[in-house]
């Protein structure tokens, strides 16, 4: 989620007992989707990202986005919630091999880690959470991958480009969650979606604005 958002919670530590996070006073709330990178990679890669100089590196765990920033009525939360709830048992978990390292340079100043194997079902999945109340048009065909340095100086990116080249992750991916983009700039999580389940409870009360 290019937005900067803040770290609350990482992605793969919400719990269904934490509290449920307050949704800010506004006319339309930012939600996104995204699945976090699990550790000990996680962390690896929230500092190389924060050693490459990022701003944004402190308020962005590190993640697989399946769907950005997109902005949504408050009143369209509980649909949106029961369309990814019917989306997730509808997948079944996949191993994801991280490996390695990329740019989406000259065309946007970034540096990612590549994702080299569960590319296809990170398509399906974010294709079909794109649907329904989240049906969005994109801006670039969805590539899934974990931003490392975004809008950073040139040689900064080189940096931490060749820094990370041998960097290399495996792990399942068995649920994604929806977040909620607070006024203060973090992203807070709402709910867990397990995939090839019914989906968990919510993280704590309804939300909606205060």
């Amino acid at each position: 989620m290019p937005s900067p958002p803040g770290r609350c919670v990482r992605c793969t530590s919400a719990s269904v007992s934490s509290p449920r996070p307050a949704v800010p006073e506004v006319e339309t709330l930012r939600v996104g989707v995204a699945i976090g990178i699990p550790e000990r990679w996680g962390s690896q890669l929230d500092e190389a990202r924060a050693a490459a100089g990022d701003p944004l590196a402190p308020y962005i765990p590190s993640h697989v986005t399946l769907l950005g920033p997109t902005d949504v009525l408050p009143s369209a939360l509980a649909s949106i919630e029961d369309h990814l709830s019917s989306v997730a048992p509808r997948f079944a978990p996949f191993p994801v091999q991280l490996r390695g390292t990329g740019t989406f340079r000259p065309v946007t100043e970034v540096v990612f880690v590549a994702v080299a194997a569960g590319i296809s079902e990170f398509e399906l999945l974010a294709a079909a959470v794109r649907a329904g109340p989240l049906a969005r048009e994109l801006h670039f065909p969805y590539h899934p991958h974990v931003t490392v340095a975004h809008d950073i100086a040139t040689e900064a990116l080189d940096k931490v480009y060749e820094d990370l080249a041998d960097f290399s992750a495996r792990f399942e991916v068995d649920h994604f969650t929806l977040y909620v983009h607070g006024t203060d700039g973090n992203w807070r999580p709402v709910r867990d979606f397990p995939l090839g389940a019914p989906p968990g409870p919510p993280l704590g009360p309804p939300p909606g604005p205060r």
